[in-house]
């Protein structure tokens, strides 16, 4: 593997940090702004909209601009965003800064996972986008405990301030070892958009809403779940998301591996042990053994499907993978707040903090059924051209009409 994915795994455990970390600093900064923990979580909110609105819109306004120094763009805005939540004089300035960071999260992943692509060989393709995502799974191992400790030490100011240092030095990786890889001939806005007319590269981004929204219907109410159900103490909730972000590192370098081998299988065996395994948290969460475990399984086979899911996207808009590229990275945030939010009904509705699990392993499901969809769907594409390139003029005439 180049050295080159080095420094995208860098810029991407800055933003991993970053999108993360606040999480566990609420308490703080609502104190410190004076205002209510709900207004405080809208800059979670707030960052998340900024993903799913930002990946397209970047990614459009970097097309006439060579992919290297987009991605340097985009981290200087990452920077920029940082350092004005490290300042930030009222909390209306610093969710302006939030905003502003998550703007450079989805085009950043998106066009970092086409370069990473384009610096190996076709057959290492998924292994290149997991290792570059490695840097986003290792934040939630590490970045993100050091900077919640960091924050409640000596202030959250320093852990921003921290974080755009990460920019930084994600943004000199960037301009010393990626190479400037020429831009695709003849690829205009309208054929990046044309993408967006295949049939296989929408069912790719549903697959993602679903299946990593599955992960999240848990994961987002993880803290009442094990401190209500399985007895665990408020402080253990921080090493039991250390444990998911081990599994989400494992999940990823495995997903990555073997989605170049076999990509259809690989989402197969995750998106469907991903539902069991979300089912079965309804009962390991009364244990806490139990739980630990369930929940090192969910990070791992949640993360296990992003490098074949995003490779999918790649191929499926070959040509002109950019922006649908960026727009899947906004789709697992939307998957994300959909999550979230449906866990949040079900709560509501008195059915229990487990609720969310079979939300989640529903969600799951549903992306398994839309991976077997897409499946059947290529091979009936690849049959029919078969038959119409080979076959004869009566078999070819029924193959075009049907």
């Amino acid at each position: 593997m180049p050295l080159a994915l080095l420094a995208l795994a860098i810029g991407a455990f800055g933003i991993g940090t970053t999108e993360f970390v606040i999480m566990g600093l609420l308490p703080q900064v609502a104190g410190d702004f004076g205002v209510s923990i709900p207004t405080a979580g809208l800059l979670v909110t707030g960052y998340a909209l900024g993903v799913v609105i930002g990946a397209p819109l970047m990614t459009v306004l970097g097309t006439k601009v060579p992919r290297k120094r987009m991605l340097m763009l985009l981290m200087g805005l990452f920077i920029l965003g940082n350092l004005l939540s490290a300042v930030a004089p009222s909390f209306a300035v610093m969710l302006i800064g939030r905003v502003i960071a998550s703007l450079a999260h989805g085009a950043f992943f998106g066009i970092g996972s086409v370069v990473a692509a384009e610096l190996v060989a076709p057959d290492k393709k998924a292994g290149a986008i997991a290792m570059m995502f490695t840097g986003l799974t290792v934040a939630n191992v590490v970045g993100v405990p050091l900077g919640t400790l960091v924050g409640q030490s000596v202030g959250w100011r320093v852990t921003f301030a921290i974080v755009a240092g990460l920019g930084v030095i994600g943004l000199a990786g960037i301009a010393k070892l990626v190479p400037d890889l020429p831009k695709p001939e003849g690829v205009h806005l309208r054929h990046e958009l044309a993408a967006f007319k295949n049939a296989q590269v929408l069912l790719a981004m549903a697959m993602t809403v679903l299946g990593f929204g599955g992960v999240f219907a848990a994961i987002t109410y993880i803290a009442p779940m094990m401190t209500h159900v399985a007895g665990f103490a408020d402080g253990s909730v921080t090493w039991l998301l250390v444990l998911f972000g081990l599994g989400m590192v494992g999940g990823n370098l495995v997903g990555g591996k073997f989605a170049d081998r076999a990509l259809m299988p690989m989402l197969y065996v995750s998106l469907g042990a991903l539902a069991v395994v979300l089912a079965l948290f309804t009962v390991t969460a009364h244990n806490k053994i139990a739980a630990a475990v369930t929940i090192a399984l969910i990070g791992a086979l949640g993360f296990a499907t992003v490098p074949p899911l995003q490779k999918r996207v790649l191929d499926q808009a070959h040509g002109a993978p950019t922006l649908a590229s960026a727009v899947n990275i906004g789709a697992f945030n939307l998957g994300n707040a959909l999550s979230a939010w449906l866990g949040g009904i079900v709560i509501a509705a008195g059915l229990g903090y487990t609720a969310p699990n079979w939300v989640g392993a529903a969600l799951a499901a549903a992306a398994l059924v839309l991976a077997i969809l897409s499946a059947a769907l290529e091979r009936r594409t690849s049959t029919r051209a078969a038959v119409v390139a080979g076959g004869t003029p009566s078999e070819q005439l029924t193959a075009v009409h049907h």
